[in-house]
């Protein structure tokens, strides 16, 4: 049986007993308060609460949100492996039937005699300040500039810190457990996945929509000689990938999916650049990948996907990470290519395989902590811990998938 540590008075117990009351079941993980008062499992994780103020936050936004902005803000913290201190909480709410419940009265009165004794009480806190304010109407051009700028922009040394030599953002394919295989030659195995299935060869003109910092441009160029022009929204991956083009057939423009017209391009590629596009102006993406691409040319999305009681990116995303990232069961995002005229040829699930691609980001980013801190922040460090633990996560329990579906225009 496992030992549970438990002091007579403190903060800790109290809030164990509250959780205990409310939610059911004994704290998934262990509790250390900021009198120093503990309680819960004496073994793994342990969330430390270093700020009542935390507290706080969860009164005021009592979801990811507010947990989210006590993480960042260093209110709160884990010692120990967060991924596991995440899984037990996530077990811990499905096994209690925890999602969607509400409190009763009783409940709620018991909740504020705690957070009376604990001096809790107060006013909202203001949320960290690496908040995103994003203005505009939705999806508009100058909005998802700069809701692109926000994630993209933050800094190339960053991304150059935690993603591979070629700088690939998107789901690896892993194709080998031999020694000495990692993430660079499963970026390297992703990017000659996409040529092959759209069928590359010498000569042809690939349309990239998305191109990040020009990993498939300047791969398919390099090894498959075609002509490649890669579209982007962020400044700094266009600045990031002209230094490297060098005299291959590639050109790199700003410019939003909506303003390219000169088409038709022999194939297109648009790798996890549809999760930004909105549920509203998806339709128009998708004619657009249509409109561009020849007859008999091919198209292959590789897109982000969530279960159908979980269609958005969740609140963190939207403040933090991704502003305005919208994702959809896969279904719904193949009936919506297949209605532009496209015939659907293929889908291929990828969802394994991004749970040791964004592992393998997180490992890097604590293997190199104190120069990500030192490139971007502690706080905006801290996000980017909290994003890719929880995704690792999300897509190990298939609550998020990642496909590639393959298309075709036939006239």
């Amino acid at each position: 049986m496992t030992a549970v540590l438990s002091l007579e008075r403190g903060a800790a117990p109290k809030l164990a007993s509250l959780i205990a009351g409310v939610a059911g079941g004994s704290l998934p993980v262990r509790l250390r308060a900021w009198d120093g008062s503990e309680a819960g499992p004496a073994t793994g994780p342990t969330l430390v609460i270093r700020d009542r103020q935390a507290l706080r936050r969860l009164l005021w936004s009592p979801n990811e949100l507010g947990i989210a902005q006590a993480y960042i803000a260093g209110e709160i913290d884990v010692e120990g492996d967060l991924r596991d201190g995440l899984r037990q909480v996530w077990q811990h709410a499905r096994s209690n039937s925890l999602a969607g419940f509400s409190l009763s009265w009783a409940d709620r009165l018991r909740a504020l005699r705690t957070v009376l004794s604990l001096g809790v009480l107060g006013s909202r806190p203001a949320a960290p300040e690496i908040e995103a304010r994003i203005d505009g109407s939705l999806h508009s051009r100058e909005r998802d500039r700069a809701a692109i700028a926000y994630h993209y922009d933050l800094s190339n040394r960053f991304y150059q810190l935690i993603l591979d030599a070629r700088m690939a953002y998107s789901c690896a394919y892993w194709t080998s457990d031999a020694p000495g295989y990692g993430l660079a030659e499963a970026q390297t195995d992703k990017l000659d996945l996409i040529c092959q299935k759209l069928g590359l060869e010498p000569g042809m003109r690939l349309l990239d929509i998305g191109c990040g910092w020009g990993a498939l441009a300047l791969h398919a160029a390099r090894n498959y000689g075609v002509r490649v022009t890669g579209v982007t929204l962020s400044a700094q991956q266009r600045e990031f990938v002209l230094e490297r083009v060098g005299d291959l057939p590639v050109e790199i423009r700003l410019q939003d999916y909506r303003d390219v017209t000169d088409g038709p391009y022999d194939a297109i590629s648009t790798i996890e650049m549809g999760e930004h596009v909105g549920e509203d102006q998806y339709p128009v993406f998708a004619a657009q990948l249509h409109n561009l691409v020849r007859p008999g040319g091919k198209v292959l999305v590789q897109q982000m996907s969530r279960g159908a009681n979980a269609p958005g990116g969740g609140a963190f995303i939207e403040s933090y990470v991704a502003p305005d990232m919208h994702m959809r069961p896969l279904g719904r995002t193949i009936d919506l290519l297949a209605g532009s005229g496209l015939e659907v040829r293929g889908v291929q699930a990828l969802r394994e395989h991004y749970v040791r691609t964004v592992s393998a980001w997180h490992d890097t980013l604590e293997s190199r902590w104190s120069e990500a801190v030192a490139l971007v922040g502690e706080p905006m460090a801290r996000v980017w811990r909290l994003y890719l633990v929880g995704g690792a996560l999300a897509f190990e329990e298939g609550r998020m998938g990642v496909d590639q579906i393959l298309l075709q225009r036939n006239s």
